[in-house]
């Protein structure tokens, strides 16, 4: 049943929307974690206005979760609607928010690619929180891409995608190696645009030398925490088993930042090769809260890879909904 806070703040939404709102807002402080990501995704494949506008709401709930925030942020850019755009835009300037749904953020406003979200990502080029400038000269990057005739006739992007994904930079196609493009990934001199590129170059090649390339950027960069918490999702994209020694290795270093760590847990439930359900029971108790959280999150996960589900989602009783299946 839908509480009395929700149905105020529901009215003119279908039963389906309301009664994913009522888990993802989560007024009641009773829904698991991993039941508010199922609902996320749900609305995510719904994809209309009033799906956007829960997951608007749920994005300035200031007390809640980071890690569920941050995942907020990410599907509001996947999901293409400009609708999105506000909310976007208080998030990323909200300092009490973790650097991590900050970054998210910014990223979904490059996803979007609207020229009038340039100014708000502009002011932060050079802020203190280190993922989030980054994050938004990549942004930027994108949208001059997006926007340059000149620039995609100079490295088109791929013509046919291979994930569902919009992506923080398109990959590049001058370069076709792996060892190239290991070799621009790997360099610290080289800008992140350029070795974001080179990155989802090697996703995009999905050979097991590609990934023991990506393996090695994530583990030996000490630059940008950024840098290697994409490798980490280009992973869970991947779910390519060759992955899982340094995602696990990555995992239990406590003393890489916890963005990074969380992309490793995430990543592991998604590949769920079987040794991944113990790597990941070791870290439910983590003191830091955004792993301990991913790794519920992640254990929830390698449980939908092996259990046959069509869908990472929930369907409210008594509903029935079209939905398309989501990448892990």
């Amino acid at each position: 049943m839908v509480n009395t806070f929700i149905e105020k703040t529901t009215q003119g939404w279908a039963p389906t929307h309301a009664k994913l709102a009522e888990m993802v807002l989560n007024e009641s402080g009773a829904v698991p974690l991993s039941q508010r990501y199922r609902a996320l995704f749900s609305l995510k494949n719904l994809n209309d206005d009033a799906a956007v506008a829960i997951i608007s709401q749920s994005l300035g709930v200031k007390n809640d979760s980071e890690l569920f925030k941050h995942e907020v942020a990410y599907c509001l850019g996947q999901m293409g609607n400009k609708v999105a755009i506000p909310a976007l835009v208080e998030a990323m300037a909200e300092v009490s928010y973790h650097d991590m749904v900050r970054h998210e953020a910014a990223e979904s406003l490059g996803a979007l690619s609207d020229l009038s979200v340039v100014p708000e990502l502009e002011k932060y080029v050079n802020d203190d929180c280190k993922p989030l400038a980054e994050t938004c000269v990549i942004a930027l990057e994108k949208i001059r891409y997006d926007h340059s005739a000149e620039a995609q006739l100079a490295d088109p992007r791929p013509k046919d995608a291979i994930y569902a994904s919009v992506d923080p930079a398109p990959a590049t196609t001058s370069t076709k190696s792996v060892a190239e493009l290991r070799d621009i990934l790997c360099n610290a001199e080289v800008g992140l645009w350029k070795r974001y590129r080179a990155m989802f170059a090697l996703r995009d090649i999905g050979s097991e030398e590609a990934v023991l390339a990506l393996a090695e950027g994530m583990e030996t960069d000490r630059t940008s925490a950024l840098f290697r918490h994409e490798i980490g999702f280009i992973f869970g994209e991947m779910q390519h088993p060759a992955s899982v020694p340094a995602l696990a290795r990555i995992l239990a270093n406590d003393q890489e930042e916890a963005m990074v760590r969380h992309e490793a847990a995430e990543a592991l439930g998604s590949v769920a090769t079987p040794e991944v359900n113990d790597i990941l029971a070791k870290f439910i108790n983590d003191p830091e809260p955004i792993v301990r959280d991913s790794c519920l999150v992640a254990l929830d996960m390698f449980e939908h890879e092996t259990s046959g589900e069509f869908q990472y989602a929930i369907i409210p009783e008594g509903e029935t909904v079209e939905l398309a299946k989501v990448e892990a």
